[in-house]
């Protein structure tokens, strides 16, 4: 998007200590001014009473003087480092000032202070809706710095922005009231954070779907996350320097029963390692004992011996066998 911004760039007659010499040099005179027109004879006139010329001048000449010096004052500014300010004459942009230093500018001049520096924020978790419709609770942290000064200054109120994005009366008795930039950048990030959740799941339930999730596809997340940002922050002349998704957890509702989901997934999947290791080592110790001659077993004494060695190696509990002391026959 086109910048209307430009930087002021100050030369040598708006260095800070020169006109600070030249404000010495009005306060001496000033003062100098003073001792004078009270060391003058005859400032009176003795026909009428009043005040002659030589002195109405000086005293005029004095005024003007102070006049002069507080304006002059009014022109000083100090920029620190990532600081800046943006010059207005009468209502008219005139530049931004990016320069470090002590400077002087014309008096007239109206500078509003930008700070450049990096901002982090914590936007607390949200509930939001993910697309299969279940209750997730979210949050993100970002850090965000002013890049065009003309933006963030005359494109947007920060004036009149509140902190909308609370939302809810809970929200609003536990949140701190939000000003300027740090409300416009939390609305925001609260509605971006709303439309990339809603476009993902918060999970796969199937485990052989490949689809990208919330939970899964945390790097691609962020990445869109950041550009739906930058798409929304850039008309206030912000730039994005990281956003990340700090909070994912389904909300207090459908906690518990998406728990006793991921449990039961969990023991279903230890148990398919458990089948899967058990017909191993059965197909092992059947393989040994053909391969080795140690005993001859018909079919139904190999069906008999997978059945009991299944049930020893895929039950809970340790299995009390009873020995056979006589002919397997």
């Amino acid at each position: 998007m086109e910048t209307k911004e430009f930087n002021r760039q100050l030369s040598g007659k708006n260095n800070g200590f020169l006109h600070l010499f030249l404000n010495l040099v009005m306060l001496v005179g000033f003062i100098l001014l003073i001792i004078w027109v009270a060391g003058l004879d005859g400032m009176i006139n003795p026909e009428n009473g009043e005040p002659t010329a030589l002195v109405l001048l000086p005293i005029l000449g004095g005024i003007v003087l102070t006049f002069v010096y507080i304006l002059h004052c009014v022109g000083f500014m100090i920029i620190q480092p990532n600081q800046s300010r943006v010059l207005t004459f009468f209502g008219r942009y005139s530049g931004t000032v990016r320069q470090n230093g002590f400077f002087w500018v014309n008096p007239f001049y109206a500078k509003r202070k930008i700070s450049l520096r990096a901002r982090n924020m914590d936007v607390p978790p949200i509930k939001v809706n993910d697309k299969n419709g279940n209750p997730i609770m979210i949050g993100l942290v970002l850090v965000w710095k002013i890049a065009d000064t003309y933006k963030a200054v005359f494109d947007i109120d920060v004036d009149t922005l509140t902190s909308t994005a609370q939302h809810g009366e809970q929200a609003q008795q536990t949140q701190p009231q939000l000003k300027g930039y740090d409300s416009f950048v939390h609305v925001q990030s609260d509605a971006a954070l709303r439309k990339v959740a809603g476009h993902y799941a918060y999970d796969n339930i199937d485990h052989n779907s490949t689809e990208l999730t919330l939970r899964s596809g945390a790097e691609e997340i962020n990445n869109q996350l950041e550009e739906e940002l930058r798409s929304r922050l850039s008309i206030a002349g912000i730039e994005i320097v990281e956003a990340r998704i700090n909070y994912l957890a389904y909300a207090a509702e459908i906690a518990s029963v998406m728990l006793r989901r991921q449990q039961a997934d969990a023991i279903i999947s230890a148990r398919e390692k458990i089948v899967e290791g058990a017909v191993s080592m059965v197909e092992l110790a059947l393989n040994k004992l053909s391969e080795r001659e140690v005993v001859q077993l018909d079919e139904e004494k190999k069906a008999t011996m997978v059945s009991n060695l299944l049930v020893v190696l895929c039950a809970d509990e340790s299995a009390s066998p009873v020995i056979n002391t006589g002919s397997i026959y």
